[in-house]
């Protein structure tokens, strides 16, 4: 399972905004995700956390041109985004994914962009937008349909030229759900493995591991951990995080028990 390293050139990411809003600190810390093991770093100039505003597309764009820029050749770039003149602007930078928690609902040039660039393409469920998403999100079986959700917006991506190999789905841990919704999705991660794409889950310290134990943002490492276990137990292909080198550790302990145990 790949892991993904979270750089967040934000000033309000949920976890760590602010802290490389500077592009020579937010591509220092890219840099040193690499050496701690990432294998893909996802790149983001806007916020998605609970309650967020959206951000300019301009703004957006210097936030992240810049540190896309000083980390290509690295490992391969994700861009976090929902907008196609952002993506745009990335994968010339040298980004090779495009990350959309909209699942391409938040611009109509996406799908086409993607297909036209040849990109990976990740996409996310999300109840409502970042602002609204967590104001009382509700499902009859939130596994079932966040499945079909995922597989509706894939297929609308392969009908506007994405390639099925390039897509992936990410279930949206922490995206419109409840505690119970996130332990749900998490434990079925194998049913968005058999649809045939590969599977991102993204753990990394939300608030579900804090109502669970009561723990702080930056006190979530172990939940974080157990949660990518469970993940890759489930068949996901990658995992995003922010403690990168932890976590590689511990899916290389867990591989190496798995191969003494056949």
């Amino acid at each position: 399972m790949k892991v993904m390293g979270v750089v967040n050139v934000t000033p309000d990411s949920f976890s760590d905004g602010g802290l490389y809003i500077e592009p020579h600190k937010a591509i220092a810390h890219g840099r040193a995700l690499v050496a701690a093991g990432a294998d893909v770093l996802d790149v983001g100039g806007e916020s998605t956390r609970p309650g967020a505003s959206e951000v300019d597309s301009e703004l957006e764009k210097d936030r992240i041109l810049p540190v896309i820029e000083g980390l290509s050749g690295t490992v391969p770039i994700s861009i976090d985004t929902t907008k196609a003149a952002v993506a745009e602007v990335a994968i010339s930078a040298g980004a090779e994914i495009v990350n959309d928690v909209s699942a391409l609902r938040g611009d109509p040039e996406m799908a086409a962009l993607c297909a036209e660039k040849d990109v990976d393409l990740i996409l996310m469920h999300m109840l409502g937008s970042p602002r609204t998403m967590q104001d009382d999100p509700t499902y009859g079986d939130v596994v079932s349909e966040v499945r079909e959700f995922l597989l509706a917006r894939a297929q609308s991506a392969i009908e506007q030229g994405v390639a099925r190999e390039r897509i992936w789905l990410d279930p949206g841990i922490g995206f419109g759900k409840t505690l119970e919704h996130n332990l749900s999705l998490l434990a079925a991660t194998c049913r968005f493995r058999e649809t045939g794409f590969p599977v991102l889950i993204g753990p990394s310290r939300k608030a579900f591991i804090g109502k669970i134990d009561g723990s702080d943002r930056d006190q979530r490492l172990g939940g974080t951990i157990a949660a990518c276990l469970a993940a890759r137990s489930g068949g996901a292909s990658m995992v995003r995080v922010h403690d990168v080198e932890e976590v590689v550790q511990a899916i290389r302990i867990q591989g190496q028990i798995e191969a003494h145990g056949e």
